[in-house]
């Protein structure tokens, strides 16, 4: 009987230990660089469609005239930039703030994270470049906001509860980009861009800060 009780008491401890780690080991700083990188990449696209003489890039190749083909190419490796700088930004800080702490920040929780928001995001990655190849262009930034926001609200019980509402938050704006897909982009805007600048402002005052 003692030996059951000392067993369950390690086993609580050690569930305390791992949610102690999964909440001081994330930086909200890097949440707010993200979504500065996404405001930056955004004006870019712009400038892209522009250049193009792009008024709608949801219609099909044909009916523009326009060099699809070199475009998506464009727009491809400036949204694979923004993902490696997001996720490289993240990383840094995130390990940083855990040296401070003097914790580590590859441990159980942030594996089990690292799981349940890439299965989510790694299927909507490939849907997205399926979309692509099949010219429904229309469906890529809802898509992206859709399966990232169920990536976060599937990772967000191994960190912040905060993350749930952000992926909430981008979850209804897929939905919202999908039904006024000729504002897609401002959708994928206030998703990746103004929703990360302000969660992660939030997150930063709120945990890291002090």
């Amino acid at each position: 009987m003692e030996t059951n009780e000392y067993l369950k008491d390690l086993k609580d401890i050690k569930e305390m230990m791992s949610k102690s780690s999964q909440t001081l080991s994330l930086s909200g700083l890097s949440g707010v660089l993200a979504g500065l990188y996404a405001l930056a990449g955004a004006g870019i696209a712009h400038y892209l469609l522009y250049i193009h003489h792009v008024v709608d890039y949801t219609q099909s190749r044909s009916e523009n005239g326009f060099p699809m083909d070199t475009l998506s190419l464009q727009l491809i490796g400036l949204a694979a930039v923004i993902v490696l700088a997001s996720m490289g930004t993240g990383i840094v800080l995130s390990a940083r703030k855990a040296k401070k702490m003097g914790e580590t920040l590859w441990n159980v929780s942030s594996r089990r994270l690292l799981i349940n928001f890439s299965i989510p995001l790694v299927t909507g990655g490939l849907l997205v470049i399926i979309l692509l190849f099949k010219g429904y262009y229309e469906l890529i930034a809802p898509m992206m906001l859709l399966f990232y926001g169920m990536g976060c609200v599937n990772a967000s019980k191994y960190t912040f509860r905060d993350v749930r509402y952000l992926g909430v938050t981008q979850i209804i704006l897929g939905l919202m980009a999908a039904y006024f897909n000729d504002s897609d982009l401002i959708f994928w805007t206030l998703g990746f861009g103004v929703c990360h600048v302000l969660y992660g402002a939030m997150m930063y005052v709120k945990y890291d800060r002090n």
